[in-house]
Parts: C-alpha cells; structure tokens; sequence
C-alpha cells in the first residue's frame, strides 16, 4: 500500500483531515507501507504545514480538482467521507475504501450508507476516534468487489414507466 487519498468530496470535514494526517495515523499508514498520502480538503480549512517526518509519509495537500479520477486511480486505498458521490466513486474504480462517518452531524444519513456498505462487505467504516485503530486492525483482503451497475435495467424501467416500451 504506497500511496493514500483521503477525501471530503466537496464538503468540510477538517477533524477527518487532521485525524488522517496526526502522528499516530501517520505511523499506522507508514508501518502498512504507505510512502505518500494525499488529502483532499474541500471547503475544510487547508492545513498547517507540519515538520517532516523523516521522509516516512510524503504528505500533499489540495482543495478540488475538476476530476479525482487520477488520483483514486493512483491510490491503494482511500479513506473517505461517506458521501454517497466519492463512496459510489471509489467502490467503482474497484479501490478498497475507509468510510469515515462525520458523527458530529444532526441528521446522519450517511451513516445509513456506511453501514449498508459494510454489511455488503464492500468498504470499512469508523469514526475519526477510531481511524488510527481501524488503520493498524484493517484486512482489506477480505473486502468484496462492489457489484457493477447495471444501466440498461433503469433504461429499460424508464421506457416503461414514460410508455415508450
């Protein structure tokens, strides 16, 4: 697992970023083999530079691009929020996935997600008190391929329901 892309989608959650880059995290992702870990920070506040850590874990920075394409697809893992958008993305480019679910939130629809998701086997889920453990315990082995979709069943579900079929 060389590199590692933490992302908030389009949101704020600076306490998923600073827990992804706090020491103890840091050191869980190096001992797994992580070198390079990019966080995607959204409307979050972008972080203060800290001091290198040796070299273990290069870490970069960034707001938003126009695609995260590159970077999901350059990724070993990814840990993100559990917006249904960057959950539905990453679990369709096939990468194993960390669902972080933001508990400070009132109505936590998300959450819905995450634990469905984790039932299918197909992602990990934990909060921002539990990344660093969820990081050192994680088999990513044992997660399911999310099953593919299947668009010309909606097609075919709106020809009949517009009576073009």
């Amino acid at each position: 697992m060389k590199s590692v892309f933490v992302t908030v989608g389009t949101t704020s959650f600076d306490e998923l970023i600073a827990t992804a880059r706090s020491p103890p995290a840091l050191q869980a992702l190096h001992g797994r083999g992580c070198r390079r870990l990019v966080l995607q920070v959204g409307r979050g506040s972008l972080p203060q530079p800290q001091p290198s850590s040796g070299g273990a874990v290069a870490v970069e920075v960034f707001r938003f691009k126009d695609s995260l394409a590159e970077e999901l697809q350059s990724a070993d893992l990814v840990i993100s929020h559990a917006g249904a958008g960057s959950c539905l993305e990453t679990l369709e480019k096939g990468k194993p996935l960390i669902v972080v679910i933001n508990d400070k939130l009132m109505d936590n629809h998300q959450l819905e997600l995450a634990k469905q998701l984790h039932r299918d086997g197909c992602v990990l889920y934990c909060t921002c008190s539990t990344l660093v453990e969820t990081l050192q315990s994680m088999d990513l082995s044992a997660l399911k391929p999310f099953p593919p979709g299947q668009p010309e069943k909606f097609a075919s579900f709106l020809d009949k329901v517009l009576g073009l079929q």
